[in-house]
């Protein structure tokens, strides 16, 4: 029998790898020697990097091989940061302490012409200077000479997070932070999207890739390597690195059951399986380890990784999982998401957060909030949201919101508009569109934020949002997943977890003892093992990669098929979504 996982910790990789198709090297010494014998005189890179311990160490080892250098900051070329922010006002929404709108702004607006003239004519004459080496390095550098090959160094957003959170890591083009929450926001929806594009169009050029999260070592890359690794993970598999989150109604499953995770923290209330926004894949080569953004697989391989769907979603990657931990915690919000229209017009987005919740554990008695009750009065329902956020007093939200018990590897659809929330006592896996910032509160329990302050809710948007056909028997017979069994060989089992026709990604589970091969059929398909100790991966290419239970992955369309083998006592149980064909 399978250990049981409500008490007993288990295998969990918390650092997955990837084996580099090449080397990786963390010598300054061979990486100036290459910056010379190559001609590299721009060093790119992404807001957040520590540009001065790099050119310090930089400036050392050019001395030591009897170079002379000259390194020159892009930020010296910016326009002012009043200039700057007249041109990105416009996404940053306002007074709103949540929401923007995502940029279409370009990186080269950011600049000065004049100053960036005068940087290029340097740029230009650097190159017939026989005793000195010129580096101009910051984002932006390669916007000197669009023909010449660059240096880009990289930093993981969750490193980004943590340097924002200490103070260290600025948004880019300012000098000072305004609050975390200013910060966070411009970040997703100005500089990331400023900075992803221009990392996309430079991809190419890109000669040699470091990763810069380490305040002591900088693990780099040549860009030949970079390209055959992201080539042989579009055809095989990958899994990205998970990150966690507290919050205030937080739990404590994952830190009683995910070996490596860090014990410090009060709770956990997500872990970011597969957030492609935010979560980084890292590469192993002669025992050395380098992260690199999701998003660059997906600007060099999305038509490998999504096949069929590649065609609506270009480099978007449109699903994600991650877990929701109530396990001794609290309620979430009551909430919804909003219509494709709204997130278009109002957030840039180009799909909406259609979610679904897949019950990997609970305890007795976990529920799960979703729709209305049939008798909901919707001016009603507004007066109650409104007159408890006023005088702080608790409101009994089930006279509005319907409550069902969890049930263990049940799925919950959640399209965009419905009322919703996990009770406590619920580990839950989320499948949804890969949109996550766009949860409208409108009840929060009336407690306060980590930080003691009440957490923001977002009653006009939801009711901007919210569909009241959803109550009564119509979630029960639309929102309450039925599942339809097939035998296949053996005694494997694949049920169907139907889906709203709202959603556009399906849901199956597949059950076996020994093993079964599957065919991509043109889908990249994401995956969890939700029962079970551990599977081997086989790719038709040859490649293979044990996953242990609650670990994410995901097996690209151009694999083309793959087999899964049970590594362990009993039966295993293994989830897995991709994009319905109808919806391409």
């Amino acid at each position: 029998m399978y250990p049981n996982i409500q008490t007993k910790p288990f295998q969990y990789e918390i650092l997955p790898t990837f084996p580099v198709q090449g080397t990786l090297s963390n010598s300054y010494q061979d990486l100036v020697a290459h910056l010379i014998t190559h001609h590299i005189h721009c060093i790119d890179g992404f807001v957040g990097v520590n540009w001065e311990t790099i050119i310090s160490k930089l400036k050392q080892e050019f001395e030591k091989q009897g170079v002379s250098t000259r390194f020159i900051a892009m930020d010296s070329a910016l326009k002012s940061e009043s200039d700057i922010q007249e041109i990105i006002s416009p996404y940053l929404g306002g007074n709103d302490p949540l929401f923007g709108k995502k940029t279409p702004v370009k990186l080269i607006e950011y600049f000065d012409t004049e100053k960036l003239t005068t940087l290029q004519n340097i740029f230009l004459s650097s190159r017939s200077l026989q005793n000195e080496h010129i580096i101009f390095y910051g984002p932006g550098a390669s916007l000197l000479d669009e023909s010449k090959k660059v240096m880009y160094i990289d930093l993981p957003k969750n490193v980004l997070i943590q340097r924002m959170r200490a103070g260290v890591a600025l948004n880019l083009g300012c000098s000072t932070q305004i609050s975390q929450k200013e910060t966070y926001k411009r970040y997703y929806f100005v500089d990331w999207e400023i900075l992803n594009r221009h990392k996309r169009a430079i991809l190419s050029r890109v000669d040699f890739l470091a990763d810069q999260q380490s305040p002591t070592d900088l693990p780099w890359i040549t860009g030949q390597d970079l390209q055959a690794t992201l080539l042989a993970m579009s055809q095989n598999y990958f899994r990205v690195r998970p990150t966690f989150e507290p919050g205030v109604w937080g739990g404590h499953w994952m830190k009683d059951h995910l070996t490596g995770i860090d014990q410090h923290v009060k709770n956990y209330a997500w872990s970011f399986e597969m957030i492609v926004p935010e979560n980084g894949i890292v590469l192993e080569a002669n025992g050395l380890t380098l992260e690199i953004s999701f998003d660059q697989l997906m600007f060099q391989e999305s038509a490998n990784v999504l096949g069929r769907a590649q065609q609506r979603f270009d480099v978007e990657f449109p699903i994600r999982f991650n877990f929701l931990d109530t396990f001794d915690g609290g309620n979430l919000s009551i909430q919804c998401h909003p219509s494709p229209a709204y997130a278009k017009e109002e957030f840039g987005e180009n799909f909406t957060q259609d979610e679904s919740y897949y019950i990997v554990d609970r305890k007795d008695n976990a529920q799960v909030y979703l729709g209305f009750q049939d008798n909901i009065n919707a001016k009603e329902f507004r007066k109650a949201l409104e007159d408890s956020f006023h005088t702080g007093i608790a409101m009994d939200i089930e006279q509005y919101v319907q409550k069902f018990e969890s049930k263990k590897h049940q799925l919950y659809l959640i399209p965009h508009g419905t009322v919703h929330s996990s009770g406590v006592d619920n580990l839950v896996l989320e499948i949804s569109a890969t949109p996550y910032n766009y949860t409208f509160k409108m009840y929060d329990w009336v407690r306060p934020d980590l930080d003691g302050k009440p957490r923001p809710l977002n009653i006009d948007r939801a009711f901007a949002n919210l569909n009241f056909n959803r109550k009564g028997d119509v979630v029960k017979n639309t929102l309450l997943s039925q599942p339809k069994e097939e035998v296949l060989e053996g005694e494997t089992r694949r049920i169907h977890l139907p889906t709203h026709e709202d959603h556009f990604y399906d849901v199956f589970r597949y059950e076996f003892e020994q093993a079964v091969t599957i065919n991509t059929q043109g889908q990249c398909h994401i995956m969890m093992l939700v029962e079970g100790e551990a599977i081997e991966l086989t790719t038709e290419h040859g490649m293979k990669k044990v996953f242990h239970y609650a670990e994410t992955f995901a097996v690209p369309a151009a694999a083309s098929s793959y087999t899964l083998r049970n590594l362990g006592i009993g039966k295993v149980k293994v989830i897995q979504s991709f994009v319905k064909d109808s919806k391409c």
